[in-house]
């Protein structure tokens, strides 16, 4: 999908494969953490609910991951052919935050 105005308007219209792919993995993440509450609404073993957790943390990387390589695939390369330089300062700090 073209990403024209991307940065301008800061919304992104995505294909509906992309959309599909991303929301399915929020609700996996989203099941993930409920089954999380429910673990500890029923007083699981701090361990058990620390390893779910870990699981989520890298269920969660894992879409920072997808989604990011969508962007530059998409909006930092149809910037970057259209001599928006800029956009390459917006992507390191982009990944300066995301490796705090």
């Amino acid at each position: 999908m073209a990403c024209e105005n991307c940065h301008k308007n800061k919304t992104k219209q995505r294909s509906e494969a992309e959309y599909k792919a991303l929301i399915n993995r929020l609700n996996r993440i989203e099941g993930q953490i409920r089954g999380i509450k429910g673990m500890l609404e029923k007083d699981a073993y701090c361990t058990d609910i620390l390893v779910q957790v870990s699981a989520v943390n890298a269920a969660l990387n894992s879409f920072n991951k997808e989604l990011l390589a969508n962007h530059i695939k998409t909006c930092v390369a149809e910037d970057i052919r259209n001599g928006k330089d800029e956009t390459i300062d917006d992507l390191v700090a982009t990944l300066q935050k995301l490796m705090r």
